[in-house]
């Protein structure tokens, strides 16, 4: 698997912001991981994917600077089209829908830029929503955005014929989203095979923050997703919240810490007779029973042990890594880790390159080493 780190934990909106970052973060995480070469998953806001895709000076110029810092790019996460620091975020994540002709432009303008920038002989992968948040939600919606994978497909075959690079697309289920698990996205997906989507250039990427707050089994969703003649594209490497006991007072303080007004964190919990569901933490703690275990949708750094009773899904993540690397296709899945959530976390504000490079560390340890091999 190809390791790499996202950069939407850095809120660069420009072309100018996008340097620095790299510079200034990305640059220094590589060195104080002590790697010879760091993997980036670019995170690009759809006006400057807009001017990459469109200006052979700029992609130059960011070509260069991958170099010069030592970074290499496999992916773009291309799931928030814009505004993902702003103040509140929340619900305008999931906008604009794959209804809406904006989202299949910009993704094309991410795969122009990906194939511009790939190593040679390696595939590309881009990541995004799950269509839409769930409501609303019509037919008519449906079938545009089926008529956008369709043109997708196409587009990306063509782009191989073109450049010789292949850029696959990976939907990620999100819980509260029109194909909230990865059931729905292998369904929706399998379904169309047949009207024209290609799983040679469509396939999933499985969030295991997602993946564990859906409690859902690693074995049988990688199961159902080759079932749908599907595969998986790309991981984003990430632990959920989990909180055995949330009735209990300790557990309620310590979730409460949690509950911040930029991102949506929605919260699952497996009870007698289904999974209950809420789609923030703060609407969780005024409505769910808190009578059995519940995950929380917030990711949380792979290395960190939270103190008691909280806990993390970090094994959700291993063994997701463990039985994708088991396929024949493992060794070229992206594995990107994707804590954008420094900025918010209870402890305040915390040394990113520092943080970044010890998730990177872990990663090596917990999930590359002990993958079996391809």
């Amino acid at each position: 698997m190809l390791l790499s780190y996202c950069t939407n934990v850095h809120p660069a909106e420009d072309f100018d912001g996008l340097i620095r970052q790299l510079h200034e973060y990305s640059g220094p995480i590589r060195r104080k991981a002590g790697l010879n070469i760091l993997g980036v998953g670019l995170w690009l806001p759809a006006g400057l994917a807009r001017r990459l895709a469109h200006n052979a000076d700029d992609l130059a110029a960011l070509r260069e600077v991958l170099l010069v810092e030592g970074l290499q790019l496999h992916t773009i996460n291309a799931f928030p089209y814009g505004g993902f620091h702003n103040e509140v975020v929340k619900l305008d994540v999931y906008k604009p829908t794959w209804a809406e002709p904006r989202r299949l432009e910009y993704t094309l303008d991410c795969a122009e830029i990906l194939a511009a920038l790939l190593p040679e002989n390696t595939a590309g992968s881009i990541s995004t929503l799950p269509l839409a948040w769930r409501e609303p939600w019509t037919q008519a919606d449906d079938d545009a955005a089926t008529a956008a994978f369709v043109e997708l497909s196409s587009r990306l075959r063509e782009l191989k014929e073109r450049t010789g690079k292949t850029v696959r697309i990976a939907v990620e289920p999100e819980p509260g989203c029109v194909l909230d698990t990865v059931a729905d996205v292998a369904g929706w997906l399998e379904a169309r095979i047949d009207r024209g989507i290609d799983p040679e250039f469509i396939g999933l990427c499985v969030d295991t923050c997602h993946l564990a707050v859906s409690f859902a089994d690693p074995v049988d969703a990688v199961n159902r997703i080759e079932a749908a003649g599907l595969r998986v594209v790309k991981i984003q490497a990430s632990a959920a919240l989990h909180v055995t006991d949330p009735s209990s007072a300790a557990a309620r303080a310590a979730l409460t810490a949690f509950a911040e007004p930029r991102y949506l964190h929605q919260v699952r919990e497996q009870g007698e007779n289904g999974i209950l569901a809420a789609d923030d933490l703060t609407e969780a703690l005024d409505t769910l029973p808190g009578k059995a275990p519940w995950r929380v949708h917030f990711h949380i750094p792979l290395h960190h042990i939270p103190s008691s009773p909280l806990e993390t899904t970090a094994a959700v993540l291993r063994h997701t890594v463990a039985e994708v690397s088991r396929r024949h296709y493992g060794w070229e899945v992206h594995l990107d880790i994707e804590t954008y959530t420094w900025s918010v976390l209870p402890s305040g504000q915390v040394g990113i390159v520092d943080g970044i490079a010890a998730e990177i560390g872990w990663a090596e340890s917990h999930l590359l080493a002990a993958a079996p091999a391809s």
